[in-house]
């Protein structure tokens, strides 16, 4: 194949397959993704009354899926990979990391994942020729990449990446992807062609796919994940409707809805003399009438204030339900009690979240430590060995002081040298940088206090026990 040629039979029928595969699960990703930024519908409201408030009320969100993930994606913080406690190799995976900018990737594939069931990782050699040692690991999204996965292996045999770019004139050029395991090729879609024709193509025949979807919660009837958000749209649903209806409430809360009687909706006029909407009619602090009660039978009152405690009340109940689907505590939703809760009492809340965001990370591991795989193929052609039993690092998902971790390693370091100095420094979470310094502080002060340079230019200060001798003073004979 050359650039310019259309696409294979055999690469035609994954991108048709893939591409038809990817537009059916698209909507559902961006409702998602609606629900994660705050821009879903309001639901649960009739359209006619919709249409009767005009856009004197707007709707209000209760962002909880947004919080749901957020809490628990802030328990969950990736330190890097080891190969069986080599420090070179953690050293050298930690500056191709860094490299490629996954110190901010790490969240932002976790976060996605949690949101939309999956974020994606494609790792390719570095274009530079000065830094091919650091082959790119770039964070994709599900709304551009969509993988096939064998259902034998469950592993990635082919994936597509779609992307647009908009040109000067607003014209719009149209690119795929088409990742499979001995090369990949890119195409454009020509407008003179009527389809795509190939625009680059590399043949790497390393034999891998080098996409990895990093999933959140993957299940044997939905090996690609499902999302946090599923079980907390319908309540965030709710919530909102019953926070406008609140605020709706809360306009005849504050001015009183009043009643008449012999009047008509054609009596209701503006200072032009313009029939004024059901709405205004309500809202309308001044009413005004040439008709009076006893010429004419009018008569004109209001009812009493309305309560916003039943609003309030079912807020709450919807936040309890929540706080139990999602394992999130209850006063990270906004809601305590009278009497503080003990330190005790706040890591009992928080424990169920703690265990969900350990599964979480035993799910995110698996994809990462594939990802740092395929970055040593790239990078050298092959995986060695001790890659095979590489581990990921991560700081720990529950809330402990610094204090109290200290304490925990201090004694476990003590009771016989039960963990070694790096492993304890490790779990104070000192990065690989401060741990080499610290390493390197520690020799020094074995140096200093094996090699005494004064013992070589004079004498020896004298000490408390034993007083120096004078310079000339002839040494004591023995008898």
């Amino acid at each position: 194949m050359a650039i310019g040629d259309v696409p294979t039979s055999a690469e035609q029928q994954w991108i048709t397959r893939l591409t038809l595969r990817h537009n059916a699960e698209l909507p559902e990703l961006l409702n998602l993704l609606d629900y994660y930024e705050g821009r879903q519908k309001l639901s649960y409201m009739h359209p006619e009354l919709v249409d009767t408030l005009d856009e004197r009320v707007r709707q209000v969100v209760i962002n909880w899926p947004r919080l749901i993930v957020d809490a628990l994606e802030e328990r969950i913080d990736f330190q890097g990979v080891r190969l069986g406690g080599e420090p070179e190799a953690d050293t050298e995976l930690a500056h191709i990391a860094q490299y490629s900018d996954l110190d901010a990737g790490y969240q932002q594939a976790h976060v996605t994942a949690m949101v939309m069931k999956r974020a994606y990782a494609i790792v390719g050699a570095n274009p530079k020729p000065a830094d091919a040692k650091y082959p790119l690991v770039t964070i994709e999204s599900p709304l551009e990449v969509h993988v096939e996965l064998d259902p034998a292996t469950r592993q990635v045999v082919a994936a597509i990446k779609r992307w647009h770019e908009t040109l000067p004139g607003q014209q719009v050029r149209h690119f795929l992807t088409l990742y499979l395991p001995d090369y990949t090729v890119t195409f454009v879609v020509s407008p003179e062609r009527g389809g795509y024709v190939e625009l680059s193509r590399d043949d790497h025949r390393l034999g891998e796919v080098l996409v990895v979807p990093i999933v959140n919660r993957p299940q044997l009837w939905a090996p690609l994940g499902t999302s946090e958000l599923a079980d907390v749209i319908p309540l965030s649903d709710a919530a909102c409707k019953v926070a406008t209806d609140m605020m709706v409430s809360a306009e005849f809360h504050a001015m009183p809805r009043r009643w008449v009687l012999g009047l008509d909706e054609s009596d209701f006029t503006d200072s032009d003399g313009k029939k004024v909407s059901v709405w205004q009619t309500i809202a309308g602090k001044i009413w005004s009438t040439s008709k009076n009660k006893r010429d004419d039978g009018v008569e004109i009152g209001q009812f009493n204030e309305a309560d916003l405690t039943n609003f309030h009340n079912t807020l709450r109940a919807l936040a309890v339900q929540v706080s139990t689907v999602s394992g999130l505590a209850l006063h990270h939703l906004g809601y305590s009690s009278d009497n503080p809760a003990s330190a005790d009492g706040i890591r009992a809340a928080e424990a169920r979240h703690v265990k969900r965001a350990e599964r979480r990370i035993r799910g995110f591991e698996t994809a990462w430590e594939r990802i740092m795989r395929l970055v040593l193929l790239v990078r050298d052609g092959s995986i060695p060995e001790n890659a095979r039993w590489m581990e990921c690092v991560w700081s720990d998902a529950a809330t402990p002081t610094f204090a109290q971790k200290s304490d925990a390693v201090v004694k476990l370091y003590q009771a016989d040298r039960l963990v070694p100095r790096r492993m304890a420094r490790r779990t104070l979470n000192f990065t690989q940088a401060q741990i080499a310094d610290m390493e390197r502080e520690d020799r020094d002060d074995v140096t200093r206090a094996m090699y005494d340079p004064a013992s070589e230019f004079g004498i020896k200060p004298a000490t408390a026990e034993q007083p120096a001798p004078a310079e000339h003073e002839p040494a004591p004979v023995g008898t």
